[in-house]
């Protein structure tokens, strides 16, 4: 069995910045679900999984904000036009037969991280499909990111790359159990994590190599060589421990949806009005194609 496990926002932000002024021809914006319709569907055709789900974030988790009051403030709102899709995606998501699951004051990553960890459980191989650091130090023997990224492709024909252990340990110089490490050295601007002042992403996979862990790095200071560097450790301990736990993935929370209830079950008829609501003229007929396919020897397609 296979379980895909897709970041929600990130693909639809993805999308919404990739694609510039496509509307349809009520003049409303389509930019974002049209990217994130034809981005899923080639990812499911990449993976071939056996059950998926959508992940969203639910406002802030509050352990994370108690520790760091700024933690992602920098973001800038939602654009304007992104609002009413991603509205309609989060509902669209049913009709192409993928469960959507939250939780409130929690992140996407977290609950991605809880499935990943019931699935080891239950021998299931997991698929990632996120652009998220945090979520690289879960990429085990039965983990991997899925990723179009080019630096990622290992021929140029690729079309997508699934992240294995050995790919993530040279994208970050450290085995992925260890990633959590290096981030609290280096922070994430991305999430306002601030970083230790001089410590890069190759600086911060050195110590974690020789030390181990941020823990024992700290414990050992006197053993750091560069002085300048010693000195910039000493006076971040705090921030070095509490960004050690910003970064650490909230895997306690119990499962909205049980792993055997995530079976890929396209409702084509809703499928087939939702694209046609945004005048998709190249996806309406490939997934009519696929709906006639679906009903064959089940009489005429519902509709």
């Amino acid at each position: 069995m296979k379980l895909l496990l897709i970041d929600g926002h990130y693909y639809v932000y993805r999308s919404f910045h990739a694609i510039q002024n496509l509307t349809n021809s009520k003049g409303e914006p389509a930019n974002a679900v049209y990217g994130f319709v034809k981005t899923v569907r080639k990812m499911i055709k990449d993976v071939r999984p056996d059950l998926a789900a959508v992940f969203w974030d639910e406002g802030m988790p509050r352990k994370r904000v108690a520790l760091q009051p700024a933690y992602k403030q920098q973001r800038e709102a939602m654009p304007d036009k992104m609002i009413p899709q991603l509205v309609f995606i989060q509902s669209f998501c049913a009709a192409m037969g993928l469960v959507s699951i939250s939780k409130p004051d929690t992140e996407a990553d977290d609950l991605m991280g809880c499935y990943v960890m019931a699935a080891r459980q239950e021998g299931v191989e997991v698929v990632l499909a996120t652009n998220d650091k945090d979520l690289f130090q879960l990429v085990d023997r039965q983990v991997s990111v899925y990723s179009t990224n080019k630096a990622d492709l290992k021929h140029p024909k690729d079309s997508h790359a699934l992240l294995g252990e050995i790919d993530v340990t040279q994208k970050w110089e450290v085995p992925p159990a260890q990633i959590v490490e290096v981030l609290a050295l280096t922070g994430d601007s991305v999430d306002n994590i601030p970083g230790i002042e001089g410590v890069g992403p190759k600086t911060a996979a050195n110590l974690i190599r020789e030390f181990g862990t941020v823990e024992n790095l700290l414990q050992h200071l006197s053993d750091v060589k560069n002085e300048k560097l010693r000195l910039r450790l000493l006076e971040s301990e705090q921030q070095i421990r509490d960004n050690r736990q910003m970064v650490q993935l909230e895997l306690d929370h119990p499962l909205p949806v049980e792993i055997p209830k995530l079976h890929i079950k396209p409702n084509y008829p809703e499928y087939i009005r939702g694209l046609e609501k945004y005048e998709f003229k190249t996806l309406l007929p490939e997934v009519e194609r696929e709906a006639a396919n679906t009903f064959v020897g089940q009489g005429e397609l519902p509709l």
